[in-house]
């Protein structure tokens, strides 16, 4: 027998059978059909979160801070790995921080900020989104220059 989609059947005994919901004493699973006695829980049932009446957690609880709709989450890139991985009179564009894996291929969802950390000896032209004001300056007293985009 050959393996196809339309042939797939489970081990035997590997998978629980169905449960018949009975009629009746004789059934084995009859009268209250293995749902206890009476309440809410035999009946239909109630919807999720629902406490009995009392006020649910979700609203006793309350709402608590904001979503800020104008913050940017940027792709981190530190002196010190541009220092690591750059050498002297280097251009540092998207493409090549992408290439040496400093960054992820996102760059229109996340753009890229230079930061501070580390030290940078070399001459370097950084054209990224936004740099801090340290790094800018560690940046032009190595002799290098910032270009944001």
């Amino acid at each position: 027998m050959s393996l196809k989609l339309h042939n797939l059947k489970p081990t035997p005994n590997s998978r629980p059978e169905k449960h018949r919901k009975g009629r009746g004493h004789a059934a084995g699973k009859g009268k209250q059909a293995g749902k206890g006695q009476s309440g809410q829980n035999k009946r239909k049932g109630h919807r999720l979160g629902f406490e009995g009446g009392q006020t649910p957690w979700f609203r006793r609880i309350g709402k608590r801070g904001f979503k800020n709709v104008n913050h940017v989450e940027y792709q981190v890139v530190n002196l010190s790995s541009l220092e690591e991985r750059y050498s002297n009179n280097e251009t540092v564009t998207l493409e090549s921080l992408f290439e040496r894996n400093l960054i992820r291929r996102s760059v229109e969802l996340r753009p890229v900020k230079v930061l501070a950390k580390g030290k940078l000896t070399k001459k370097l032209t950084l054209q990224v989104h936004s740099v801090s004001q340290a790094a800018r300056e560690a940046v032009e007293k190595a002799g290098g220059k910032v270009e944001e985009l």
